[in-house]
């Protein structure tokens, strides 16, 4: 045996599930923060925006290739 009454065997658990309450809290707050993609956004405004201006960059050269290529089979 463990050498514990069932009291405070009990005080243990419960002491377990409050401290687990709290993580659990604090885990769903850090969540809602790095999931939140308007504040993120905000925070990293300027690779966004870089990133999206590469992104559109490539994207349009890519379709004017394809045109190109397709117009030279017609």
């Amino acid at each position: 045996m463990s050498g514990r009454s069932p009291e405070e065997i009990r005080a243990s658990i419960e002491a377990n599930r409050m401290a687990l309450a709290v993580s659990i809290e604090k885990l769903r707050g850090e969540v809602a923060e790095i999931t939140d993609w308007r504040k993120q956004l905000g925070a990293h405004q300027r690779p966004a925006l870089l990133s999206a201006a590469l992104a559109g960059f490539l994207l349009g050269g890519g379709m004017a290739v394809f045109r190109r290529r397709r117009r030279r089979r017609s």
